[in-house]
């Protein structure tokens, strides 16, 4: 560990937890510990009720028309992968095609690579500007008749470029295909409104938006869900069963086999009363107020450095991601780490987007609501440092 103190820029890999979402952790374990649905018990009630609390809480964030259309999952790979063994297997058909942007974890590109092996169909790939949008001009090329599904990050992990998905969105419905937003790095950080995209599908992550990790939100449009087969069986999500046959629950339990992570639901759910106290159009307006001067703070770096990405700051989140030709990002992120700063390297699971960037590898620093200008200027003083150290300094 280093002696300085610590500045977090890793934050699209998981967040920083308030004091409120911790203390509901102690809470429910030292006060009310109990399996929901399950018991007549005083202490099962109450788990149940704040359970169920905080489902409505998380439904109501990102406006669903109902917490039925709420599941709980582990994190976001989890709900597309739940969206992918349930609706995808039985709507896409041979021949069909699956559409995603050039700029996918691998989260919302391994799963449809999949279910395009299994179902024999065509997976199409949205491809890229040079500034690392998405390329407006291609998308009528790309979504069309045989287009089944659209599935698209809202902001990229690797380069912070925020995705239109409201206009995509209504491109697909236009061809009669369904919607599925990767929200991971998106709801944490700005207003999200499943109603206003029209999005069938919206999944994302409790530990990147204050919350613990291990639980996640995947938000299905009611009528979709219900004609939704279950893909995981057994405890809790049964109505009734015999030896011969079972029977599914009501809508959202039946996507919800065996015992839930009740504490990690309920301390999302302190997460969203944090969040909803700041105002997410607050959050999103540090976030560009802080990207802008980090975008400005590196070009004190420009011939040393390639930043990736939108100029804009109202097109981008709070990620910025760099590469030095000379200089392996894991060796950067090691000499920041010994000033207390801490980065993420690597190809951030985004693998085929870091590749068409003609690097192995790059550096991230990514921002949230309790970053600073200062701690900006932290950031770019020891990349100062370090590059000088490796013989790359900046005059």
């Amino acid at each position: 560990m280093t002696a300085s103190p610590l500045v977090w820029l890793d934050s699209a890999a998981t967040s920083q937890k308030p004091r409120q979402v911790i203390q509901a952790l102690v809470d429910y374990y030292e006060g009310y510990n109990a399996n929901v649905h399950r018991g007549v018990h005083a202490l099962s009630m109450e788990s149940t009720g704040r359970y169920e609390e905080a489902r409505q809480k998380v439904a109501d964030f990102v406006n669903a028309e109902s917490a039925k259309c709420l599941i709980w999952t582990r994190n976001t790979t989890e709900g597309i992968n739940l969206v992918a063994n349930s609706w995808a297997m039985d709507n896409i058909k041979p021949g069909d095609e699956i559409v995603v942007t050039a700029m996918e974890h691998h989260s919302n590109l391994v799963p449809w690579q999949q279910i395009a092996k299994k179902k024999d169909a065509k997976l199409r790939i949205l491809p890229l500007a040079d500034d690392h949008t998405l390329d407006m001009d291609a998308v009528d090329r790309i979504i069309g008749p045989r287009t089944r599904l659209l599935a698209m990050s809202h902001e990229s992990n690797a380069v912070g470029t925020i995705n239109p998905v409201k206009e995509l969105a209504a491109k697909a419905r236009a061809v009669g295909a369904a919607v599925l937003v990767d929200g991971a790095q998106s709801v944490p950080h700005m207003p999200v409104d499943v109603q206003d995209i029209d999005c069938d599908f919206l999944a994302f992550s409790g530990h990147k938006m204050l919350g613990p990790t291990g639980i996640g939100g995947l938000y299905v449009k009611l009528d979709v869900l219900e004609q939704m087969t279950p893909f995981l069986t057994g405890g809790e999500m049964v109505l009734a069963v015999t030896y011969e046959d079972a029977t599914w629950d009501d809508l959202p339990m039946r996507f919800e086999a065996g015992t839930p992570n009740i504490a990690d639901a309920i301390g999302l759910g302190a997460a969203v009363d944090y969040l909803n106290a700041l105002g997410m159009d607050n959050v999103r307006e540090h976030e560009v107020s802080l990207t802008r001067y980090a975008l400005d703070a590196f070009k004190e770096l420009e011939e040393e450095l390639d930043v990736y990405g939108p100029k804009d700051a109202e097109k981008r989140g709070g990620i910025v991601s760099f590469h030095h030709p000379d200089v392996h990002p894991h060796d950067l992120g090691t000499v920041l780490d010994r000033r207390g700063i801490a980065i993420r390297t690597g190809h951030h699971c985004a693998m085929p987007m870091v590749r068409s960037l003609g690097v192995p590898a790059t550096a991230r620093a990514s921002m949230y609501l309790y970053n600073t200008e200062e701690e900006v200027d932290l950031l770019v003083d020891a990349l100062k440092e370090a590059l000088r150290y490796f013989g790359n300094g900046a005059k």
